[in-house]
């Protein structure tokens, strides 16, 4: 626990695989109205804004998302949520990226953001603000690039240890003033940062104030995973995606009317229960529990018709900060979620909490195996997906398999691809044929 505790604060050393340049095509839509009701605008990808750390200098900030379905006349969420100052964004541009690691963006595909037709914009404490629909189209599984100029604002981010291959990031230039409209780069070094700061380079798994990107799709609508570092992707070794990662190609393989959106609303040391964060007092590491963000993270998420709930680690595993929450605990936040998402006609699928390397007799893995059996066995979710059964070790079930495991807590890359394969697509009322 102490490792993880400690590592949740820092970005992973992992090594940055070579770039692969890949060939894109930018195409101009028709313009379409934010609150136009023609058509299917949901969100395409997400990454869920932690806590506040520091102001930002004075420089441009390069985020890269992939994103989950293809979709056209784009929109970015910009968020403020836990700054207690207003984030004033100078200006703000979107386009395609040329390859993986690289801040270059496919020539004639870069697009300066406007809000209410405005190229700035404030975002008061606690707020989000949406831009103004862009025409410009991305591919299934095509990384979009979203920077933003501004300069001395209080820094709302998501940081965490990324996997190796096409993480999610952000290039931080290394020249002061507005380079939001530089399509070469140039001003964005490309060489790879593991300190958990803000100096100029390559930040794998850190993104400032971007927390959705949503688009006109022909998907039948958005899954919104809600969940902690297993969700996020932490440390997923050995060369691979995260398991939402794999979850949306495979639901990419389908025909495009027949796809669903991934969103993933994962966050490092994040919990369930209504309890103080077992890792961070401040309240600025772990977002805040998941029943108090859902509102912002899922239920106000475009076009959302269903929601994957994986949590409970955390809360049962306890830190330094405060101890285990009760078996009772987390089921209460867990009861509250399914309440809410119920009240909002969604679908809701329930996951089992993972091994955790707790002793068959202790009571952490007493609270464990009483939750798993709530999330199996009291009907309050409209399906269950068994990660603990997937993933434990045969010979002794408090622990992953060896060859899944990354540490006691987190699978590695291959364990990702187990959990993936794992999911039944009929549970989100999807074809079976991948």
């Amino acid at each position: 626990m102490t490792r993880y505790i400690s590592e949740i604060r820092k970005i992973c050393a992992a090594h940055i695989r070579g770039a692969i340049a890949v060939a894109l095509a930018v195409t101009s839509l028709s313009a379409a109205r934010a609150d136009d009701g023609g058509g299917r605008r949901q969100a395409i990808w997400e990454s869920a804004l932690q806590g506040v750390h520091g102001v930002s200098d004075d420089v441009t900030v390069r985020n890269v998302a992939r994103v989950s379905v293809a979709g056209s006349d784009l929109r970015v969420r910009l968020g403020n949520p836990y700054g207690t100052a207003a984030v004033h964004v100078r200006a703000a541009s979107i386009g395609l990226q040329w390859a993986p690691t690289q801040p270059a963006v496919v020539p004639g595909s870069l697009r300066g953001l406007t809000f209410r037709g405005k190229s700035s914009v404030d975002l008061p404490p606690g707020e989000v603000v949406y831009s103004d629909p862009v025409h410009l189209r991305v591919g299934a599984q095509q990384n979009l690039v979203v920077s933003l100029f501004a300069p001395g604002a209080p820094v709302n981010d998501h940081t965490f240890p990324a996997p190796e291959i096409n993480p999610p990031g952000v290039f931080i230039a290394g020249v002061p003033g507005d380079q939001t409209m530089d399509e070469t780069g140039a001003a964005f070094p490309a060489t790879p940062v593991i300190a958990g700061d803000r100096s100029a380079g390559w930040h794998p798994g850190q993104l400032l104030w971007l927390d959705l990107i949503d688009a006109r799709t022909e998907a039948r609508g958005t899954i919104v995973t809600l969940g902690d570092s297993i969700t996020d992707g932490y440390n997923v070794s050995g060369g691979g995606d995260r398991w939402t990662d794999l979850l949306a190609a495979r639901i990419a393989l389908l025909p495009a009317d027949e796809q669903k959106a991934i969103a993933n609303a994962g966050i490092s040391g994040n919990t369930v229960s209504r309890q103080p964060n077992p890792y961070d007092p401040t309240g600025q590491c772990c977002g805040a529990p998941a029943p108090v963000r859902l509102q912002r993270d899922v239920l106000s998420v475009p076009g959302v018709t269903d929601v994957l709930l994986l949590e409970g680690t955390n809360d049962l595993g306890g830190g330094d900060a405060a101890p285990a929450s009760s078996a009772g605990q987390v089921i209460a936040g867990i009861r509250e979620i399914v309440d809410r998402v119920h009240a909002r006609k969604l679908r809701i699928i329930g996951a089992t909490v993972l091994p955790m390397c707790n002793p068959a007799d202790s009571d952490k893995e007493a609270n464990r195996q009483r939750v798993n059996a709530f999330i199996r066995n009291s009907g309050i979710f409209d399906g269950v997906i068994d990660w603990d059964a997937a993933m434990r070790d045969p010979a002794d079930p408090t622990v992953i398999r060896a060859e899944w495991k990354n540490d006691c807590y987190h699978p590695n890359a291959a364990g990702d691809r187990v959990m993936a394969r794992a999911i039944d697509l009929r549970l989100f009322d999807l074809s079976t044929r991948r």
